[in-house]
């Protein structure tokens, strides 16, 4: 059997289904932005803990590609031919990781070097899970329609590749740079909103000119809300100081209102 596509495009109904369930999304994002105290950031990890997420980071990858390698294994073996399409989003991908890397190591002139590489590496590690997570539970059921088990190649092949977006997202908190602002959950609302124009138009697989267009458009978004976390935030305008000259004056005015009330 040989495909083209690696995932089913949605049809019918589903489409439809699809795209309110992202708008509905999308709108909670926005809101949320609107009603949380921010600029906020979560607490950082102790030493014991960093070097747990660290470790699950590597343990995730290392499941995920013993289980990639186990598929390829099977599909030979059952002679599952599978022609790959052309990938045109990689070379953007991987563009936009170089840039938000050097972005991050710019904006943040005021921190030491070591800070700043360190948060700019995770930044562009955590931009594409941004972008994959919500993405890969899109498609998901939609995947390895060419095997005789499709549950359960999805299962070995998306369940350490979750572990990997989770634990590079996670890895945000051990930057002392990373900061959640408005700016953060509206970018991530946006990227909900083409994601729901994707799906109204069957999210189908970025060969064609509109789902090419909206996966670059909802992967530079990703970037820009990995982005968000790290600007410098504005220091908070001190209040002004009361003028010595207009203190007596303010407590005549109390003296004459108190004195009116009764």
């Amino acid at each position: 059997m040989a495909h083209d596509s690696i995932w089913i495009s949605y049809s019918g109904t589903a489409r439809v289904v699809l795209a309110l369930v992202l708008l509905i999304a999308a709108g909670g994002a926005a809101y949320a932005g609107t009603r949380l105290r921010l600029p906020a950031r979560a607490p950082r990890p102790g030493q014991k803990a960093a070097n747990f997420m660290l470790a699950a980071w590597i343990a995730a990858m290392t499941a995920f590609l013993a289980c990639v390698g186990f598929l390829g294994q099977q599909a030979h073996r059952d002679h599952l031919a599978y022609a790959r399409p052309p990938d045109p989003i990689t070379p953007v991908t991987l563009t936009a990781v170089g840039a938000i890397f050097v972005i991050i190591v710019l904006i943040s002139s005021s921190r030491d070097w070591p800070v700043r590489l360190a948060g700019a590496a995770i930044g562009a590690l955590a931009a594409p899970m941004i972008f994959e997570f919500p993405f890969d539970l899109i498609v998901m059921a939609r995947t390895f329609p060419w095997v005789p088990d499709p549950a359960l190649d999805r299962a070995l092949f998306f369940a350490p590749l979750f572990l990997i977006e989770i634990t590079t997202l996670s890895l945000l908190t051990l930057s002392p740079m990373v900061r959640l602002s408005k700016a953060t959950f509206f970018s991530f609302a946006a990227i909900l909103a083409v994601f729901a124009v994707w799906g109204l138009s069957g999210f189908g697989y970025p060969s064609a000119p509109l789902p090419f267009a909206l996966n670059v458009v909802s992967k530079i978004l990703a970037f820009v809300t990995a982005l968000s976390l790290f600007l410098p935030q504005r220091a908070e305008a001190s209040a002004p100081r009361p003028d010595p000259a207009e203190a007596p004056r303010s407590r005549e005015h109390a003296v004459a209102a108190h004195k009116a009330s009764n």
